[in-house]
């Protein structure tokens, strides 16, 4: 398996204020997501590289639900299935589905004046958004670190 250098990219440098810090670490973690997925070619970006059936696409796609949910409101039925690219899916497709929810959500975040106010979720209790951030920020840290691994795995490729 070919070694591809190291590439990091240091933590984000943000303004003082709490929304700023917030966001601009989602933000980073969110870009760290994609980095991840592009350039891989098929098959390799949809085939598992666990036992659990977790792909580089299938995260991707899975954290567009999740931030249409969190931040948007949208029911998901079946949480497994986000996970499961669909065969007419590309990784352009699924990025760009993936940074079209991110950018609504971040309007949801930007309009947002105090973050102990609840985020509108129609139907069910609202989180603050604070609590909703720090939820994204753990969310998509946590599957970056599966892409990490998983793109090692494909290539050899390390680093954020």
């Amino acid at each position: 398996m070919p070694r591809t250098r190291r590439r990091d990219t240091p933590p984000p440098r943000t303004g003082p204020a709490e929304k700023e810090v917030l966001r601009g670490f989602l933000d980073h973690l969110r870009a760290a997501v994609v980095a991840k997925a592009q350039d891989v070619p098929e098959p390799q970006v949809r085939t598992p590289g666990v036992p659990s059936g977790t792909s580089l696409l299938g995260l991707v796609r899975h954290l567009a639900h999740v931030e249409r949910f969190t931040f948007l409101g949208e029911d998901t039925a079946d949480w497994p299935g986000t996970f499961r690219p669909r065969p007419d899916e590309t990784v352009d497709s699924v990025v760009a589905d993936y940074r079209a929810a991110c950018d609504r959500a971040n309007a949801v975040i930007d309009a947002c004046t105090d973050l102990t106010r609840p985020v509108a979720r129609p139907g069910r209790p609202a989180p603050s958004m604070r609590w909703a951030l720090v939820h994204l920020i753990e969310e998509t840290g946590r599957h970056a670190g599966h892409a990490d691994i998983l793109r090692e795995l494909i290539d050899g490729s390390t680093g954020r």
